[in-house]
């Protein structure tokens, strides 16, 4: 079941425009792109009920309730059409998407209004809450990469998931902007992580996992012996099942730090936030299957160049590299596995308003 989309949205960012001008406060850049309202989408008949009719605040208690599927995504406005597309196949592909909530990860220099009214007005009855990230408590951390996309600091936000949620909040999948999901999120979320692993998710054994840190770190005999007793596999951090609980009681938050720091004197890698997630995980993760990240679908980090699905079957596809399936097609240069993206865009053209 879905209700007829409205079409306020524009008056909605009007006012936020406003708003901002009467407090004084300086919109950085012209806010240019509206979206369409989604369908609303409703829970299954057995889904578990986590909401009294009664109750006054149903909206928070799903954010702290241990039944709900609680997703966990970075905001900005870069990236908000990807995030919009990605939202949308979650609650599409879900048996019970009322029993999802969000919590969406922003700058706390970003527009917070312009975000939060976006989220609000083509997703009206979604459960979410907006959590603002401190840049500067990551910025004097982070090295210089093979992609200036990839030294933004809320790409490291994910490191920081278990200080930003609340401590009710004790499991998370976390999912990066640029994807979408064509099955029931729920399937991922209750991966078993067994008796002590903090996270999950699909490993590639396969892959050259030495070329992920540089000459200098395999020569240094105290740091090659990171992964002994190990048997270390690339893992993408844009699709993961975290153990917030087992997090927070490891401190893995200062272990990816302490990486950090030592990058900033010793050059041992060469690509952003994955490596220092290798350096504390791979080889202790629980592997889920790859039908869970069919990534590298945006192809590398330099050309950004089409790329095929992996054998196999397809429950998310992940435009991981460089290029952006939003900006391939706005460019009228798809790649062929960009139109399975193009009907989650809700981004809204002036000469194509729904009737």
């Amino acid at each position: 079941m879905s209700k007829p989309p409205r079409f306020d949205l524009l008056l909605v960012l009007l006012f936020t425009v406003i708003a901002l001008a009467s407090n004084s406060v300086t919109v950085a850049t012209p806010i240019t792109q509206q979206f369409k309202e989604a369908p609303q989408f409703y829970n299954s008949p057995d889904c578990a009920v986590l909401v009294d009719e009664d109750e006054s605040d149903g909206e928070a208690s799903i954010l702290c309730s241990d039944q709900a599927v609680h997703v966990a995504m970075t905001l900005d406005t870069a990236y908000i059409r990807g995030s919009m597309a990605a939202i949308l196949s979650v609650l599409q592909h879900s048996s019970c998407p009322q029993n999802i909530a969000f919590h969406f990860i922003a700058s706390a220099t970003a527009n917070a209004s312009f975000l939060l009214a976006t989220i609000s007005s083509s997703f009206p009855y979604l459960n979410f809450r907006v959590y603002p990230f401190d840049d500067s408590s990551v910025s004097r951390l982070i090295s210089t990469s093979i992609r200036s996309a990839l030294d933004c600091p809320l790409n490291y936000a994910r490191s920081y998931l278990a200080n930003l949620l609340p401590p009710c909040v004790r499991r998370v999948v976390y999912l990066d902007s640029d994807l979408v999901l064509v099955d029931d999120i729920a399937k991922l979320a209750a991966t078993p992580l067994g008796d002590d692993s903090v996270l999950a998710a699909p490993e590639h054994c396969n892959a050259n996992f030495t070329t992920y840190f540089t000459p200098t770190f395999w020569s240094n005999p105290s740091l090659s012996l990171t992964f002994a007793n190990r048997k270390p596999c690339y893992f993408n951090t844009g699709v993961m099942v975290i153990d917030l609980d087992r997090w927070r009681e490891g401190d893995y938050t200062t272990k990816i730090e302490e990486w950090m720091e030592l990058q900033k004197r010793i050059r041992i890698y060469e690509l952003g936030s994955l490596p220092p997630f290798l350096l504390v995980f791979a080889g202790n993760i629980v592997p889920v299957d790859h039908r869970w990240n069919q990534h590298g679908l945006g192809g590398d980090n330099f050309r950004g160049l089409c790329r095929d699905l992996h054998p196999g079957p397809v429950s998310l596809l992940h435009w991981s590299g460089k290029g952006k399936p939003w900006a391939r097609l706005d460019a009228n240069r798809p790649c062929p596995l960009d139109a399975l993206w193009a009907p989650y865009d809700l981004l809204q053209t002036p000469f194509a308003l729904d009737s």
